[in-house]
């Protein structure tokens, strides 16, 4: 039963953001001729309310005034094993594109828990993902790809639980020490930040989460994108002074 319902979830997450879109933005006095400069991975946190054009990259684009390139698949994982749909972006890595990117916003990890090992026993799975150090693992390998193109990394964290039920609540404490791996990663190499989201949900606030209690809210994809926009935008910031 529980594997059945992995496949209907995994397939309803890929439907729900399987296609490439250019996220533009909302201020039309803004624009780069040569394409967008940042680009989004990920899975269906970074999917999610695409087709609606208000997704966390929408929100992105139009704090920023300027275009993102979004990339992500719903259900796609960091560890994926399956050649066909992987090379169509079912694995993270892949759904990389060649570009002249400034920025590349990341997430990535919680299908592998949920989907992978049911949240259940994961300890050789985050151990793959990303070792306790911070320094091993696939996580690390493919962000320090991905900034060695030349480009500086976001890497976004996943929504917590309003402390009502979840279909994923178990999935929380694997989570946390998913993060908190990835958080050690971004402090070791240069140009890579961690935007964790374990702060944005209050207590008993059913608001950032959708009817599933999985995926964000319209107002919560406003508020991620708020975020990493702040993170790109302190950073540029820094640089020119």
């Amino acid at each position: 039963m529980k594997f059945t319902l992995s496949l209907l979830a995994a397939a309803v997450l890929f439907l729900a953001g399987c296609s490439e879109t250019v996220t533009r933005s909302q201020v039309d006095n803004v624009s780069r001729a040569d394409g967008p400069r940042i680009l989004a991975m990920g899975d269906s946190l970074m999917a999610w309310h695409g087709v609606t054009e208000r997704s966390i990259t929408h929100s992105l684009a139009n704090e920023l005034g300027e275009p993102v390139l979004n990339r992500s698949i719903g259900g796609a994982r960091i560890i994926y094993g399956l050649p066909i749909s992987g090379s169509m972006g079912m694995k993270i890595a892949n759904q990389y594109k060649e570009g002249n990117w400034d920025w590349i916003v990341l997430n990535g990890g919680g299908n592998d828990l949920w989907l992978g090992c049911g949240c259940v026993a994961c300890d050789p799975k985050i151990e793959r993902m990303i070792s306790e150090d911070g320094r091993k693992g696939a996580i690390p390998h493919l962000v320090d790809s991905l900034r060695k193109t030349g480009a500086n990394i976001v890497y976004v964290g996943y929504l917590r639980s309003p402390g009502v039920w979840s279909p994923i609540e178990e999935c929380r404490d694997d989570g946390d020490k998913l993060e908190a791996r990835i958080e050690k990663l971004a402090e070791i190499l240069p140009n890579v930040h961690f935007v964790s989201l374990k702060d944005l949900v209050p207590h008993g606030d059913r608001s950032y989460h959708g009817a599933d209690m999985i995926h964000p809210s319209l107002k919560a994809s406003r508020e991620i994108g708020k975020r990493v926009a702040a993170v790109i935008k302190a950073s540029e910031t820094a640089q020119l002074q």
